[in-house]
């Protein structure tokens, strides 16, 4: 007899921010509902897993609009809501929104659509961080993610120091993440943020980094280039937040 399929909801990805970082994040996803599915003793089967939906919109670039709030500047903001709405109209129930520093808008999108749960990435990820007991971070990010202070007030209110890299190893990120991953160069991406990843851990003691932006995760690991330093790879946490809202209304099986 095959295993009866459990009770779950609909979700959907936003991505297209960039598109490889969209596609790696489905893959946490997958990961994340099979050990989902392990903790609630349901026996994993394709037919267990989620009915979900990737959006690869192309989006623009969210650090430029950042930068650039002049009136009728091309924002990322109609893009965002209309791929939502797409989501929406598939049926999902919740959102996940994979790139750090879209979350910029995740106001506006959970306001336009009440109906959905827009998880919010950094949030998911400071209560991580606090459930450990990190008392203070590095914080890898785009340089609109800093300016917006994304990170750093989530952080700040849960009492964990936030430590920054100074302008010249922010620009090495922003090397890294366009002239790297998004570019294909992912030898050049590695020795970027190798190189402010070390700069911090020596500058300021740090043992945790958060990897706050999507393309930052698909160069940077840990191992022998990063000796004790552990890193948080926010796409990670925020897809095991999506898989607890799919099996929401999974039952665990009887022991």
């Amino acid at each position: 007899m095959a295993p009866l399929r459990p009770a779950t909801q609909t979700v959907g990805i936003l991505g297209g921010m960039g598109p490889a970082a969209g596609a790696d994040f489905a893959r946490l996803f997958v990961e994340a509902c099979s050990e989902r599915m392990v903790q609630l003793g349901i026996p994993v089967h394709d037919q267990a897993y989620p009915e979900h939906w990737l959006a690869q919109v192309p989006i623009p670039d969210r650090t430029a609009a950042l930068d650039d709030t002049r009136a009728g500047a091309h924002q990322p903001a109609e893009p965002l809501l209309q791929a939502t709405g797409r989501l929406a109209a598939l049926g999902a129930r919740a959102v996940a929104i994979a790139c750090n520093t879209a979350h910029a808008w995740h106001g506006l999108l959970q306001q336009r659509f009440p109906q959905l749960v827009v998880l919010h990435g950094v949030q998911e990820v400071v209560a991580r961080l606090a459930a450990r007991q990190v008392g203070s971070v590095g914080l890898l990010a785009t340089r609109g993610a800093y300016d917006a202070g994304l990170y750093q007030g989530e952080l700040e209110r849960a009492g964990i120091t936030c430590h920054l890299p100074t302008e010249d190893e922010r620009e090495r990120l922003m090397q890294g993440i366009y002239d790297g991953v998004k570019a294909g160069n992912y030898v050049l991406a590695r020795q970027r943020f190798e190189s402010v990843a070390l700069a911090l851990q020596q500058r300021h003691g740090v043992a945790t980094l958060v990897m706050g932006c999507t393309e930052i995760p698909l160069a940077l690991s840990e191992g022998g280039r990063l000796p004790g330093l552990a890193l948080v790879n926010p796409s990670a946490v925020l897809a095991a937040a999506l898989a607890r809202q799919a099996y929401l209304d999974a039952v665990p099986a009887a022991t």
